[in-house]
């Protein structure tokens, strides 16, 4: 037996190891959620964190709404016609999928009984986004199919009803008919038990890049609109819970996202239960979970499958009743077999061969994981009551305010992906230097082909849909449409480990532009250096040196070159007023901004 070893032990080693270092600045993390994150939790951080002693499927379910971790697995169905969809709605349910995600916005509403065709309603979720304006008449469709079906009882699956869409997405004017629409909507599917018709669906947030606690502080107040519309329309605080669905985005942040749905379902439980309902069953929260688009990239697609892998197992471990694994390709083409195959293995690896369904909450009473929930919980709430403070979240969408605060958030995210705070693997960092993209981009935006509105003239501001990495990817794309290829190339001398580590740091950086990269093991000299580049017809050359060495270096092959080529020197050594002084005007190092210095470069190498 070891000898029990108090937290004042711990940090005394800490700081011993520290070396003087300050504890806060050098461990301490604060997050984009507003909050910090120690480096070790022990068992008296959980103490005055609420709802610990609670069991999965009781109230507040911190800990899960069911008994058992057996999730949903969904895919969208594709086709251009009915009978298509039909085929491939067939298809994926024979390879494992168990909840279908159709979008008639191409189709009509009594084209569900075709697509719909063969499809065992008493065990296959069925989920249907079509217009605002036809929800009714599809609900009427698809209850009428599982009347038909006799699977009142057994039928499990949603209408995404999202009037609040035309706000968020497009900046256009609410409905308002809104409260009738949904009343008539709630009485087509009222005897559909498990047939949910009022979407929140803060994955639009979430692929806006909202930050973790601005996507569930402001799915709380989505939710409580519906509660509050719904109950002053005449329905029971029980009659409108049980008919939301939360559709939510997973971001790459792993234990955040698994704390995030854990705090979700503790806060939703305490607001229905606001709503005094007949009972605490009906505060349970449904929750789809879709990964991220706005991490997603074009070129290296396939570290999309480590995003949306790691994504996927983060939102299983946290209990969510239904999950849907984007497939790699989503952002630039109409996703094929292979990528929906490929996609829907994900899902199957974790749930039936990893058995991550078979332990629930798996999370629960981990330090470290049940103080971020309650972190996350506690920012989410303070964002929630404000939201209700200021009039609710339909009064705040009306003046454009939550679009500019996720925008807000969106622009920071660019902003630190292009200095690379925010890594985005082949993209920012590490990138592909050879790969091409121009040829396989075949389509932008939606991958069901519906077609996006304009927003109209005075309208309200809108979300921006700019995935994280779409100004790189614009940066190399207009390299492979210029028909040139710059080429950089490392003039690397002097000290043996700087040189190295330069020349790395060099070519990928101008990799991320796509730029052709020369790299060397060393030079001698300067001048052998420069030659060399010139035999190469280098565009670019780029001095990879020590910072000791630059006050030599620098001047001596900036001389040398005599403009034939952009010079560049890699680093921001202590002398670099002095070159700058002499005429060295470029110099690329971890502060710079990466992405607005390639929009120079380009500037000045495409033309």
């Amino acid at each position: 037996m070891f000898p029990p070893v108090s937290t004042d032990e711990w940090m005394a080693k800490i700081n011993v190891d520290l070396k003087g270092a300050d504890f806060q600045k050098k461990l301490v993390w604060r997050t984009n959620e507003g909050f910090n994150v120690q480096p070790l939790y022990r068992l008296e951080d959980l103490e005055g964190i609420p709802a610990l002693d609670s069991l999965p499927g009781e109230f507040p379910y911190l800990r899960g709404t069911r008994c058992n971790n057996d999730w949903l697995i969904r895919q969208a169905v594709q086709g251009e016609t009915p009978e298509s969809m039909n085929r491939h709605a067939l298809h994926i349910l024979e390879k494992g999928v168990e909840s279908l995600g159709i979008c008639l916005c191409k189709a009509e509403p009594a084209d569900l009984k075709t697509i719909l065709n063969g499809v065992d309603l008493k065990k296959v979720e069925v989920n249907v986004a079509c217009c605002p304006g036809k929800a009714v008449e599809v609900a009427e469709e698809l209850v009428a199919l599982v009347k038909a079906a006799g699977a009142e009882d057994d039928f499990k699956g949603s209408i995404e009803f999202n009037p609040f869409k035309r706000l968020l997405k497009h900046g256009l004017e609410f409905p308002k008919d809104i409260k009738e629409t949904a009343l008539a909507l709630y009485e087509t599917v009222k005897n559909v038990k498990n047939l949910r018709c009022f979407c929140v669906d803060s994955k639009m947030l979430n692929n806006c890049g909202a930050y973790i606690t601005q996507e569930l502080g402001y799915a709380l107040a989505w939710g409580a609109e519906w509660m509050t519309i719904m109950t002053e329309a005449g329905l029971t605080a029980c009659e409108v819970a049980n008919r939301i669905r939360f559709n939510m985005g997973i971001s790459s942040n792993y234990f955040m996202e698994l704390a995030k749905f854990r705090a979700a379902r503790k806060l939703w439980a305490e607001i229905v239960k606001a709503y005094d309902p007949a009972s605490l069953e009906c505060c349970k929260m449904n929750v789809h979970a879709v990964t991220s688009v706005f991490n997603m990239t074009i070129y290296d697609a396939h570290v999309n499958l480590l995003r949306s892998m790691t994504e996927t197992m983060s939102a299983a471990l946290a209990g969510v009743d239904s999950i849907e694994t984007l497939p790699f390709d989503i952002t630039y083409k109409r996703p094929d077999e292979f990528s929906e195959r490929i996609a829907r293995n994900q899902q199957i690896l974790l749930r039936d061969e990893s058995h991550l369904n078979k332990v629930i909450d798996p999370a629960g009473g981990s330090y470290y994981i049940e103080n971020l929930t309650a972190s996350i919980a506690d920012v989410a709430w303070k964002l929630f009551n404000e939201v209700e403070d200021k009039g609710g979240f339909l009064a705040l969408l009306k003046k454009g305010e939550v679009q500019a605060k996720v925008n807000e958030s969106g622009v920071k995210r660019h902003v630190d992906v292009a200095r690379r705070k925010e890594i985005l693997l082949g993209t920012n960092q590490y990138p592909n230097f050879n790969e091409k993209a121009l040829d396989k981009i075949e389509t932008c935006g939606c991958s069901c082909g519906c077609k996006n509105e304009e927003a109209t003239d005075g309208a309200v501001d809108y979300l921006n849909f700019d995935r994280a990495a779409s100004q790189f990817e614009q940066l190399r794309l207009d390299t492979e449409r210029s028909g040139k290829r710059p080429k950089v190339f490392m003039l690397t001398i002097g000290n043996l480990a700087m040189r190295l580590a330069r020349a790395q740091f060099s070519a990928n950086f101008f990799g991320c532009a796509g730029y052709e990269i020369i790299d060397n093991i060393g030079f001698n000299t300067v001048q052998e250096g420069i030659d060399a580049a010139m035999a190469q017809n280098a565009d670019v050359v780029v001095l990879c040196s020590s910072d000791d060495e630059y006050a030599q270096f620098a001047p001596e092959a900036f001389k040398t070159l005599d403009g034939k080529a952009l010079f560049v020197v890699a680093g921001a050594p202590a002398c670099m007023d002095e070159l700058k002084a002499q005429g060295i005007e470029n110099f690329i190092h971890v502060k710079v901004n990466v992405l607005d210095t390639l929009t120079e470069f380009n500037a000045k190498l495409l033309k």
